[in-house]
């Protein structure tokens, strides 16, 4: 059975995601599908936190999903379950684990690029 090869390049249009997620409240994700897997450009609108309003969803007391991620604008707080915490503004580059909160600081959106891989 032959394997099919990888792009060598692939450029993908920022303004064309192949699905957009619509958040419980406050937001959206915009997922682009690449050869080696899904980034997701997310928008968290103030106000917006994750154990209000996707805890009860997901059924566990914070997120339980490892992010990798770049933040193009607004500020965004995480706490850890052990109590670490960290803010993260324009311009930074962030990587947490497993077992957090996080939430919208401000009246600005917070957007930014993760790349923990959302290919499901």
């Amino acid at each position: 059975m032959a394997t099919m090869a990888r792009p060598k390049i692939q450029v993908k249009p920022g303004g064309t995601p192949d699905e957009t997620r619509p958040f419980a409240a406050k937001g959206h994700a915009e997922m682009h599908k690449l050869a080696q897997g899904a980034v997701m450009k997310g928008v968290f609108e103030p106000g917006r936190k994750w154990s209000e309003h996707l805890a009860p969803i997901a059924g566990t007391k914070s997120c339980q999903a490892r992010h990798v991620a770049y933040v193009i604008a607004g500020r965004m707080k995480m706490v850890m379950d052990d109590g670490a915490e960290a803010e993260v503004g324009p311009g930074d580059f962030f990587e947490i684990e497993p077992g957090h909160d996080a939430w919208v600081v401000g009246d600005q959106p917070c957007v930014l690029v993760d790349f923990g891989g959302y290919e499901q």
